[in-house]
């Protein structure tokens, strides 16, 4: 079925293909050039199969937020040693060029992520809206029948519903937010409430619906409540 937008998040998205296409693609005179072809092949595959009647690309304009750096010193400070590949750089204005030369809006926004723009596109956007990303942060979005993701997987695009959050993770589709925070993301440098996994997050959500059920229903200690309190959206 056509959905009315197609929001693609490109950071993620260029980072696979740099990754998933052999860097022995090169342009003519010899310039690594696989995250631009894995890049455009994967976004003439969606327009193709997913018929969009809006598309638009977001981009990371700061992959790690200052601001978010100083309510969790943690935050993906792992991936400070090498934030962008040496041979992706380059790549990325010709990605941008080529976006620009075919109409298709590559927006950003300082001192935000993709991720936050396509939170606020969703949140403005009319009618039925897919999301394609390889951050699972963005199931949080998922808002049965408006909001879908098409999550990378090796099998092609897994598409994400209220059902498939349910199924995979064993709490109520739009609980993700929630969840995630309970959980923590060890990817992202991002803690969760200390000894929780995400079996024990799970079940939280089940019996007291969320964070703001067990922040209510008294269960934490103060130093806890602080703790989730910092996370909240």
């Amino acid at each position: 079925m056509a959905c009315e937008w197609l929001f693609v998040d490109g950071s993620s998205l260029i980072f696979r293909a740099f990754h998933g296409v052999p860097r022995t693609v090169r342009s003519p005179d010899g310039r690594p050039v696989n995250a631009v072809r894995g890049f455009l092949d994967t976004l003439a595959r969606l327009v193709t199969s997913r018929t969009p009647q809006r598309l638009a690309v977001a981009s990371d304009e700061d992959w790690r937020p200052a601001w978010r750096v100083e309510l969790i010193p943690s935050y993906k400070a792992h991936r400070t040693a090498e934030p962008v590949p040496p041979d992706l750089e380059p790549q990325m204005p010709l990605i941008h060029e080529f976006l620009d030369a075919i109409g298709i809006e590559f927006i950003g926004l300082p001192e935000y992520e993709a991720e936050d723009v396509i939170a606020s596109w969703t949140a403005q956007a009319r009618g039925t809206v897919e999301i394609v990303s390889g951050d699972r942060d963005l199931f949080a979005l998922v808002e049965d029948p408006r909001v879908r993701v098409l999550y990378p997987e090796k099998g092609g695009l897994a598409l994400v519903t209220e059902d498939e959050v349910a199924r995979r993770y064993g709490i109520p589709g739009r609980s993700y937010a929630d969840y995630a925070i309970l959980r923590g993301d060890p990817s992202d440098g991002l803690p969760g409430l200390k000894g929780v996994g995400a079996v024990a997050a799970a079940g939280f959500i089940r019996t007291h619906g969320g964070v703001a059920g067990l922040l209510s229903d008294g269960r934490l200690s103060i130093e806890e409540q602080a703790g989730l309190e910092e996370q909240r959206p």
